[in-house]
């Protein structure tokens, strides 16, 4: 009996997978809006329906976060995605404009690749699952080997509730059979349009190198500046219950609370009062050098767990009821490893006499290793908050709110998304919250507007050189140089305009 190695599969899956998706797309192309939105809410009402399964899945698979916080994030995906879209247009005419003679036309990107992550899988899988299908693409996921079975459990729930209400087999599925040589045959095969990648640098590096179109995240080292303006209770309470959500799991929660020197002690006992439990120095250099890897990547282990879980696997003693860790750091850089992004339940801290010099902090906690994606202010200085909007090197600025239900607009009024875009400056080709417009194309009718120019319609007397080119010599007529063929063009120019009755 001939055993088929594991690589071998995947990429056959991977083909299978992807041309069966193309063909159903093409069954699904025409599909008018009411079926289509038929097939969402269906599949919508699927994921409410086992959101906390779905989330109980996730956390046992992988040990990451809290199962109920998972669970909220499946109903966020769903529900809140849902209300966000629904009544977008995206089959047939989507907008007309009589002024301007131009009919906007929704047409599918095709099929769409979605790799998503262990820190978020089931959420990303229903949250890419129904942009894609409102656009009417077709959508193959691929999972984090780590959470393989709960992203295929909730592709599962999906489709079939999908295809129970008319959406075509195939539409929506999923790689079960896992390698990287059957990713990268998915990324590149000939029938994907799109990639949608959630997930670590490596992942999101090889997808934005296949040669296809595709839109990526990145790291998010969020720096959350406190000013002396603040609420310093309700900033305090915030920072802690955004940074324990999930065990930080979402990459846009607070890393550096960056505090205002005047009421820093006050920040400090807000914040112990809030859950928190400051390590030492010793204790935090300890913690520091088990957490990450000499190239700068995080312990894998350490990810998404709680205060507790970390003291255990690292040495440490932390009391029973603390929802998070801080560290004060002298610095920002690879020196100070707890300056990093982490996602976990690990926060820095540090101290900034001022605005400038605190803005110079969050600037420099980006540039190491979040440019593009988020940061925090909490601040009742409207100015202030304005000037931070505009300095920092983030796309995503939140104020007096959570980091991380903050930018994925949960507690915000931003796109409801699981996956954020950091922009040019963090390697992405859009700095948008994703949504159902990245995956829907437009087709414009553009109706005649205005008469081309007289020379433009010209074709006799032209040779021996263009017409207005800036090597012309001799005087000018109207904008026209005169050259050699300045009076044939006069002559033509003034027949049209005569036959024209002008």
């Amino acid at each position: 009996m001939t055993t088929i190695d594991k690589d071998l599969r995947s990429v056959q899956q991977a083909r299978d997978l992807a041309s069966g998706a193309r063909e159903a797309m093409r069954q699904f192309q025409f599909t008018d809006q009411d079926s289509v939105d038929r097939i969402c809410r269906a599949m919508v009402d699927a994921a409410m329906a086992e959101a906390q399964r779905l989330g109980r899945m996730a956390h046992a698979e992988t040990g990451f976060g809290h199962a109920a916080h998972k669970q909220l994030k499946n109903e966020f995906a769903a529900k809140n995605l849902w209300d966000s879209i629904k009544d977008e247009p995206t089959c047939g005419v989507l907008r007309r404009d009589d002024v301007n003679k131009v009919v906007e036309i929704g047409w599918p990107v095709g099929v769409v690749v979605a790799l998503t992550p262990s820190t978020n899988p089931t959420s990303t899988a229903i949250f890419k699952i129904l942009i894609a299908v409102k656009a009417r693409n077709a959508i193959v996921v691929a999972p984090h080997p780590s959470a393989k079975d709960c992203t295929a459990e909730a592709v599962r729930v999906l489709a079939e509730a999908g295809e129970r209400a008319g959406m075509p087999k195939g539409l929506v599925t999923c790689m079960t059979e896992l390698s990287l040589e059957g990713t990268n045959e998915l990324m590149n095969h000939y029938a994907t349009s799109l990639i949608l990648a959630t997930g670590g640098p490596g992942m999101v590096k090889a997808a934005h190198s296949v040669g296809k179109p595709a839109i990526g995240v990145g790291p998010g080292n969020v720096p959350v500046w406190v000013d002396r303006s603040a609420d310093i209770k309700q900033a305090a309470r915030m920072i802690v219950e955004s940074k324990s959500f999930d065990c930080s799991t979402i990459c846009a929660t607070e890393q550096l609370i960056i505090a205002d020197a005047p009421i820093a002690d006050q920040l400090r006992a807000e914040i112990k009062a809030a859950g928190a439990h400051w390590l030492n120095a010793d204790e935090a250099k300890q913690l520091g050098n088990r957490m990450f890897r000499p190239n700068g990547m995080m312990v894998a282990g350490l990810v998404g767990r709680t205060p507790q879980y970390i003291a255990e696997q690292t040495g440490l003693r932390v009391p029973d009821d603390a929802r998070i860790l801080v560290a004060d750091l002298d610095g920002i850089g690879p020196e100070n490893p707890l300056s990093r992004e982490k996602l976990t339940t690990v926060l820095g801290f540090m101290v900034a006499d001022g605005w400038k010099a605190g803005f110079d902090l969050a600037g420099r906690a980006l540039r190491f290793g979040g440019d593009g994606h988020t940061a925090v202010i909490h601040s009742r200085d409207e100015e202030q908050v304005l000037q931070f909007g505009i300095e920092q090197p983030a796309f995503r600025l939140l104020v007096n709110t959570w980091g991380s239900l903050g930018a994925v607009g949960a507690t915000t009024t931003l796109d409801p998304s699981m996956t954020l875009a950091p922009g040019g400056v963090g390697g992405a080709v859009v700095s948008d919250n994703i949504t159902l417009r990245h995956v829907l194309n437009t087709k414009r009718l553009a109706y005649h507007a205005t008469d081309a120019p007289a020379v433009a319609r010209a074709h006799r007397g032209l040779e021996g050189g263009a017409a207005g080119s800036s090597g012309a010599s001799g005087e000018s007529r109207n904008g026209i140089p005169r050259d050699a063929n300045a009076e044939a063009i006069e002559r033509i120019v003034a027949k049209v305009l005569a036959e024209m009755g002008r």
